[in-house]
């Protein structure tokens, strides 16, 4: 079985660009420019970066709005899918995914996409799924961010395909250095960390993944909507309590991220007889920990069945 070798300025395509693809060529370009200014080698780096990129679009709107956000630096291509993809070396597919046959199955696209590195960031769509609708010569690979990539702040997810190992009958993450090659596995972790964190994970984890990173920012701001309101009540400025909770809630969120316990820093601001314990009863009463737990059970459950959908 050979190996994908990516070289470093190779192609990006952005295949259906859409809110995610174009804040991932946002992140990398982004970077390489900041990079560019600070005086950085990436020829020096071990890690390959890409130094062409090419979006594609369906619509007139869409391809006017990307040429007006990127200038030259990204090539948009109209109603051109498959050109595009003949000139990349890496195609990042953000379609909705009842579209992802369609787009892989148009005339030339199976050959186009034949020696390439096809991520796909569908929610639903398995591995084997998009494998089916591919050359077995195209590496597919599965990547699930968040709408926070928007702004640098997301939590993307990456899945490599399951191999069958020769003397067994299992499966397990498959060793990039077998069908992706040593370059990849950095390449794709470059890419996804311009916008955000990103770390790998067994594909059956994914559609959990959906539901905690992708359906999250949605939960957490109802969180911050009700928090937001209860100021108001007691006689906030609306501005003023959305600010507060926002901040506090990101304040919170950068504590656990830099190694504090959730627990610890509820129990560090619950003095006995205080007001935070008194409102936290309340929540309780209210069972919002079951709520929000069941919430992301039900997305999940969702999730594993939007690949099926037409």
């Amino acid at each position: 079985m050979s190996e994908l070798v990516l070289a470093d300025s190779y192609t990006l395509c952005a295949l259906a660009c859409g809110t995610m693809g174009s804040a991932v060529l946002g992140g990398v370009l982004d970077a390489l420019e900041t990079a560019s200014l600070n005086g950085n080698d990436f020829n020096s780096q071990i890690v390959p970066k890409p130094g062409r990129f090419l979006a594609c679009v369906n619509r007139e709107v869409s391809a006017e709005r990307l040429q007006s956000t990127f200038g030259s630096k990204v090539e948009v291509f109209l109603h051109q899918h498959t050109k595009a993809v003949q000139q990349a070396d890496v195609v990042l597919l953000g379609c909705k995914p009842q579209l992802c046959e369609e787009i892989l199955s148009s005339k030339g696209m199976r050959e186009a996409l034949e020696g390439k590195l096809l991520i796909s960031v569908l929610a639903g769509k398995t591995i084997k799924q998009i494998q089916s609708l591919v050359s077995p010569k195209t590496v597919v690979i599965r990547a699930m961010p968040n709408t926070p990539c928007k702004i640098r702040q997301g939590m993307t997810v990456i899945s490599f395909a399951p191999v069958e190992s020769p003397s067994s009958s299992t499966f397990s993450l498959v060793d990039e250095s077998i069908v992706t090659g040593e370059s990849t596995k950095p390449a794709v972790e470059w890419i996804f960390s311009q916008i955000g964190r990103a770390l790998f994970l067994d594909e059956k984890h994914l559609d959990a993944c959906t539901a905690l990173c992708g359906s999250g920012p949605a939960f957490a701001c109802v969180m911050l909507e009700a928090m937001t309101d209860g100021g108001v009540m007691m006689g906030l400025p609306f501005t003023v309590a959305q600010e507060l909770a926002a901040q506090t809630m990101q304040g919170a969120a950068r504590m656990v991220l830099e190694g504090s316990h959730p627990a610890q820093i509820r129990s560090s601001v619950s003095t006995p007889g205080g007001c935070t314990i008194g409102g936290l009863l309340v929540m309780e009463d209210g069972k919002i920990r079951s709520t929000i737990a069941r919430a992301i059970q039900e997305a999940t459950n969702i999730a594993s069945g939007l690949g099926s959908k037409k």
